[in-house]
């Protein structure tokens, strides 16, 4: 759950993860926290720290500070990022992919919690080798450093970009994506395999409902109550006149 530090500058805190340490001393055990936090605004700007202390509440606090010196601006492409990058801290490697608009974030609890304090709310990623969190997250900003925006590559080049593969993904997907609040998004509908479902699961029940359907049409239709009555009664009649 996050946490509001600053209402001015839409900072939020969230913990990623606390530590706890046991010194063995002479009397006994001696604990201390360690805590790891991440602190954004949702609008491109995320930073992390990492404190320790006696205590838990000040552990974090400690973190906290350390995260607000050390929050730096990423470059973004609407909510996703501009191109694809992977970051590395030690033996941990995070992959990033941009993805288009209605995706989500599809990453675990350590990664999520960086992309979402930055306001990223599409992107695909992988996590290789260690998942110690806190390797994890130095890894990810490893990664966001090492960003750049279509602006930045064309001036590095010395040529002009006119579009990218993700901006282009990103208009695409901006036409399904709901105009107003509470509506639902758009999408293309299937209609592959409409014809063949009859009846039980999949496709063989579907054959099966398809054959009962022929069966029950090729059948003839059944003579009415009123024209079974009355053959009956036209039988006992002439039986009646022959006697």
């Amino acid at each position: 759950m996050a946490e509001v530090l600053d209402e001015a500058s839409h900072l939020e805190s969230s913990t990623v993860n606390i530590y706890r340490t046991a010194a063995t001393v002479k009397g006994g055990r001696r604990f201390s926290f360690g805590a790891l936090v991440v602190v954004g605004d949702r609008r491109g700007k995320v930073g992390y720290g990492y404190g320790k202390s006696n205590e838990v509440p000040s552990a974090i606090e400690k973190a906290q500070k350390q995260a607000k010196r050390s929050i730096a601006e990423i470059p973004m492409a609407g909510k996703t990022i501009p191109h694809e990058v992977e970051g590395r801290f030690g033996s941990a490697r995070v992959r990033l992919i941009p993805a288009s608009p209605g995706t989500g974030v599809v990453a675990g609890g350590t990664v999520r919690t960086v992309l979402e304090m930055a306001g990223i709310t599409d992107c695909l990623t992988k996590c290789y080798g260690s998942t110690n969190k806190l390797n994890v997250v130095k890894a990810v900003f490893d990664g966001i450093g090492r960003l750049k925006t279509r602006e930045q590559v064309a001036e590095l080049r010395g040529i002009e970009i006119t579009t990218t593969d993700i901006e282009e993904r990103i208009e695409r997907g901006q036409r399904f994506m709901p105009k107003t609040t509470g509506e639902k998004m758009a999408g293309p509908v299937n209609t592959i395999g409409q014809d063949r479902r009859g009846g039980g699961r999949g496709g063989r029940g579907g054959r099966a409902g398809g054959r009962r359907q022929a069966e029950q049409a090729s059948k003839p239709a059944p003579e009415s109550a009123g024209e079974s009555g009355a053959s009956e009664s036209g039988g006992e009649d002439s039986g009646s006149s022959e006697s």
